[in-house]
């Protein structure tokens, strides 16, 4: 194996960090070619610091991913004179690379807590600056996760494997835990870095490094059984994707991550049974989400294209054969069915989660079909039963196990 770069910092990030000292707060952007949004995402981040932390010493950090749109200097230019750094990170393109970068310069500025936020946000508040970062300075936090209303289209990687599969290994309904937008303590960062809950292995060689970073870094909070708690932040504006047409690299990335840490975090999750609520940060008011397409047709043509490529590994890995509908109880068998395929040949769990994404596919078709006639309350109330069947059926993957 390739040994880890011995750091993500860029010479200009590196001077930033001897400039800038120290800080107590760190909010971090993570960038590549975002010059159309990321200056409203900068002036509110900035806003927020000011506004609810006027008597502390912020610095907002841009690690970005080599940007030809002038991305950083947008960021420079709009942070109301607040300190800030920018530079590229080093390493494998991808967030969590950025991330990575964010972590050091965290740890090498001493702070007392962290919160990181998407370039892309149409719908970032101030609020959000104090609700994913108070309740790491007042003691009642080391972890902040998300909570957002999000359109019944949007999301479908964490509605349909991140939440389900983390609320039933784990034990905590934490209903974002991919969702962009984090707090955390600087002694998390430490262990973010450090990578010991990925079980030895290089993480910043792997998956991590692109968009495995939230999972990977929810489910190493859980680990460590630091206190995680959700903040309400609205609805989230962005640039969504539509599932069917770009998010196979993603789906990928977060799955795989996610069995790589459940196979070498078995004590973590095996005695665990059902879940319960995570406290929320603010009050959850009712926002109507921007609507997001999602093409059936896509999804259904490319689940037929990979049914033809996978259908022979599918044969080895399924416990049960396949149905026409993918419906909640069949969906959860397959994830764990290829859960456990991972656990017996870990070197090889890239590419069977490559064979799930056709699956998923199928299960997002499914899904759209179902909640095509609802509106926000009825889709998420499918989005609980399916995670509610993720926990009903976890004995079945522990016998198995």
């Amino acid at each position: 194996m390739r040994q880890a770069t011995a750091s993500a910092l860029d010479d200009r990030l590196r001077e930033g960090v001897a400039r800038v000292e120290s800080a107590d707060l760190l909010v971090g952007i993570p960038s590549f070619n975002n010059a159309a949004t990321v200056g409203h995402v900068a002036r509110t981040v900035a806003a927020g610091l000011r506004a609810h932390f006027p008597d502390k010493r912020p610095v907002i950090v841009n690690a970005d991913g080599g940007s030809k749109d002038g991305t950083s200097d947008v960021i420079a230019s709009s942070t109301d004179g607040l300190p800030t750094i920018t530079g590229a990170y080093v390493g494998p393109p991808g967030k969590g690379s950025a991330f990575r970068a964010i972590f050091e310069v965290a740890t090498a500025l001493g702070v007392d807590a962290c919160a990181v936020v998407d370039s892309d946000l149409r719908s970032i508040t101030p609020e959000w600056i104090r609700r994913l970062i108070s309740p790491i300075r007042g003691g009642r936090a080391d972890y902040v996760t998300p909570l957002y209303a999000r359109h019944k289209f949007d999301g479908t990687i964490t509605n349909n494997v991140a939440y389900p599969l983390t609320r039933a290994l784990y034990g905590l309904r934490l209903r974002q835990p991919i969702g962009g937008e984090f707090g955390f303590s600087p002694a998390l960062a430490h262990d973010f870095l450090d990578g010991a809950a990925f079980g030895g292995s290089n993480v910043w060689e792997t998956d991590v490094a692109r968009f495995g970073i939230d999972i990977y870094m929810t489910t190493t909070a859980l680990v460590r059984g630091t206190r995680v708690v959700q903040a309400f932040l609205g609805a989230k504006i962005h640039d969504p994707k539509d599932p069917g047409a770009d998010l196979a690299p993603m789906f990928t990335e977060v799955v795989s991550t996610a069995f790589r840490l459940a196979i070498a975090n078995p004590d973590a999750w095996t005695d665990v049974r059902g879940s319960t609520p995570a406290e929320i940060i603010g009050s959850i008011d009712p926002v109507e989400p921007e609507a997001v397409n999602a093409s059936v047709e896509i999804l259904q043509r490319k689940y037929a294209a990979g049914r033809a490529e996978h259908q022979r590994a599918w044969d080895g890995i399924l416990s049960r054969p396949l149905p026409d509908r993918i419906d909640d109880a069949a969906w959860t068998r397959i994830v764990y069915d290829f859960l456990l395929a991972s656990k017996q040949r870990p070197g090889e769990t890239g590419q069977l989660v490559g064979a799930l994404v056709p699956l998923y596919f199928a299960r997002v078709a499914s899904f759209i079909a179902e909640a095509r006639d609802l509106g926000t309350e009825g889709a998420e109330q499918l989005v609980e039963r399916q995670a509610s069947t993720f926990e009903e059926l976890k004995p079945e993957l522990i016998a198995r196990w």
